[in-house]
Order: C-alpha cells, then structure tokens, then sequence
C-alpha cells in the first residue's frame, strides 16, 4: 500500500491541462482561463459623473457662489461645448465631465431658480468625479488560470473582449460495476441495490468544471467490462466504481490489463479506499474506485477532484486543508489514514460517531472530512485537527 501522497504523486504525473478552445463570453461562466487577456480600452474612457449635480470648475466653487446653466450631460450624450468660469452643466451619473469642468457638485447642495444655480453654504467638498481608466487601462491583463466566475464575466465584458480563450472541460467516463445495481427507479429484486455511486461522482466532477458521461451499469464479466472500457476509450478520465478488490468477482483490473492499462498503483492506506487503482489507457487517465459509497466519494474528492483541477491548469494539489478545534474526545486512529465524516461549525468540528463506509445518510450530514494521520493518538476536545470542507 502506499500513502495518499504517493498515491496523488502517481496521479499528478498522468497529468497534463487539456488543449485551450475559444469561447463567447456567455459561456464563459465557470470556465478556466487558459491564457492572459488584455483591456481593449480604458475603464472608464473618460472622466465620468459619479452623482447627479452640475459639472463645474473646482477653482470657481465657493460657499453661495452662482454660475450659469448651459446645457446638458447624460449618460451616452455628452455635453459638447465648453463650460466657461462662472458656468456650470447639468450632469447625471456616469455622463462624461464637459470640456472646462473637472467637478461634479451634487443637486442636494445647489438651489435652481431659472438657468442659475445657487451654491450652499457649505457644499461637500468631494470632486464626484471618477477618472478616466480608474477602474483599469487599456493593455492591463487578468492572468491566466483562473477560474471564471459571474464578476470575472463582467469584468471580461467591460474590456470588450467578446471571446474568451478556456481549457477545455475533460469528459469524464463514469462506469458502475457489479451484478448487484440497477439503475435508480428500477424495480430491484431482494438482492439487488441502486447505483448511487455514479450519480454522486457524476454530479462531483461536474461541479468541479469536467464533463461527465454515466455509461450503463458494467456487469461482473469479462464482455460487459470490454463493452464499458470500448465506450470510454475516447474520454479523458475513465473511472470505474467497484470490481477492484481481490475477490472472485473483482475482475476491473484484470480486463483494464488486458486492454492496455499501464498500472501506476494499487491500493492506498486510507479510509475509506483502500481498493483504489489508477493507471493511464490509451490517451486516457484510468481510476479505479472501490464500490461503498462513502468509499467511492471520499476518494472523488480526494482523487478526482485534484485531478480533474490539474487537467483544467490549476495546478497540481492536493484538496486545501484547514485547522479547526475539536468539539469532543476522539479515540486513537489505527494504521491507515482516515477521512472521517463529520460536521465544522463555529465552535469547531465534531466527528460523527459511525463512520461505515456504506453511510451514505452521514455523508449528507457531513460539511468536511477530518483527517486522522497513521497512528494518531487520542485527542482531546479542543485538540487542533486537519479538515477537509466538503
């Protein structure tokens, strides 16, 4: 068995970021910036209104002072002539500043009687006035990679770029083994149990920015998983759930050999996933996860979402790891690694008491993975331990 880093190590080796591919801004949303784009213009392109008020010279503005109104600045129509000292232009905000002015002073200080505007006694003494190229300039670069988000896309959009370069999303082939599964609204006979590892996985890659792809269920023989593998082959990431054990119907390993698979690793010391290979077919990345379900989405994030992240160019890491205190005694921890199921909140975490790895119910309950090292000791409440949000 080797360690979870060795295990991430093998992994990150496999991997590559996928090829880059151009798309329109509005699906651009969610996407990984795949190289450095640059403003096609100043943000803003001129000196802008921030307020409503009248644009004005700031050397004319004195307590109670009086200027002329000649003419008006909207937003998309500017004031095209020059405002002269002992004149002002009406203004709203985000109206280019006139010609002559380089103040806005806001309606609430100013009395209006006719075209002539009258000053407070005490006008605010701020400008209300943005620059132009305050926000960026033309030339200024978002750095690539980068995860895009709805406030990148704004940001994208105000620098007039209308195609956006992004790494492409891998398709991730997700196959579910076993006699035992039938797909979820099926009628399942006493001993049989619905798939509920492949919807998990599927609905976790896909958050993460990959495609996912549920073949059917992959029966325990040598056809079904020849026909799964056949479908797969042209995907980026092939995993496969169950069948990699060492029992009589455990045949993932062996038919993955036989159609090519270069082994990097087999089995891991953690819990749960002890039963997990990975390898590379063809141009593919193999993983092979084992088949309780808890097993099968502790090792999605550990494994596949790094993975996945690495594929898209955002680097090779583990999953982020933060320190929270511990709510409760927890006994020792035995000779593996263990990913416990449990609860952070304000106070700190709080690790459930079953930890089955047929438990899907405690998983939904869980918000992170505490992670006990090899040989851990009791811990006290209060005791500092390493999680990982879910």
């Amino acid at each position: 068995m080797i360690t979870v880093n060795d295990a991430l190590a093998h992994l990150f080796a496999l991997v590559d970021p996928l090829p880059t591919e151009t798309v329109p801004l509005t699906q651009a949303n969610g996407r990984v910036l795949a190289r450095n784009v640059t403003a096609r213009r100043d943000q803003p392109p001129f000196a802008a209104s921030a307020m409503d008020g009248y644009a004005v010279a700031d050397a004319d503005v004195a307590p109670g002072a009086t200027f002329t109104v000649i003419g008006e600045a909207a937003a998309g129509h500017a004031f095209a002539g020059t405002v002269a000292k002992g004149q002002a232009a009406r203004i709203f905000t985000g109206a280019p500043l006139p010609a002559g002015t380089d103040r806005v002073v806001i309606q609430e200080d100013v009395t209006r009687i006719g075209s002539t505007i009258t000053l407070c006694d005490t006008p605010e003494t701020k400008w209300h006035v943005r620059p132009a190229g305050a926000d960026f300039r033309t030339g200024d670069s978002i750095a690539a990679p980068r995860l895009l988000t709805p406030s990148d896309i704004a940001l994208l959009a105000s620098m007039n770029i209308p195609w956006v370069p992004v790494t492409q999303r891998p398709v991730i082939a997700i196959i579910a083994t076993g006699d035992e599964l039938v797909q979820p609204g099926e009628d399942p006979s006493p001993d049989q149990i619905i798939a509920s590892n492949s919807y998990g996985l599927a609905a976790l890659v896909e958050s993460c920015g990959a495609r996912a792809r549920l073949l059917p269920i992959a029966r325990d023989n040598v056809p079904a998983l020849e026909l799964a593998f056949a479908l797969a082959r042209d995907a980026d990431l092939i995993v496969t759930i169950g069948g990699a054990s060492v029992g009589d119907h455990d045949l993932v390993g062996a038919v993955a050999q036989a159609q090519g698979m270069q082994r990097a690793f087999y089995k891991i010391a953690m819990r749960p996933g002890k039963p997990l290979m990975a390898g590379r077919m063809g141009d593919a990345i193999m993983i092979g996860l084992p088949g309780n379900p808890v097993s099968a989405m502790v090792c999605g994030h550990i494994f596949l979402v790094p993975v996945i992240r690495a594929m898209l160019g955002l680097g090779k890491m583990p999953a982020p790891r933060e320190i929270a205190p511990l709510t409760a005694d927890i006994g020792p921890n035995g000779s593996r690694e263990h990913y416990t199921r449990g609860q952070v909140g304000a106070t700190g975490v709080t690790i459930f008491d079953r930890q089955d790895s047929a438990l899907l119910t405690v998983l939904a309950d869980a918000n992170c993975l505490a992670v006990r090292p090899v040989d851990d000791t009791a811990r006290a409440k209060g005791d500092l331990i390493e999680i990982i949000r879910l």
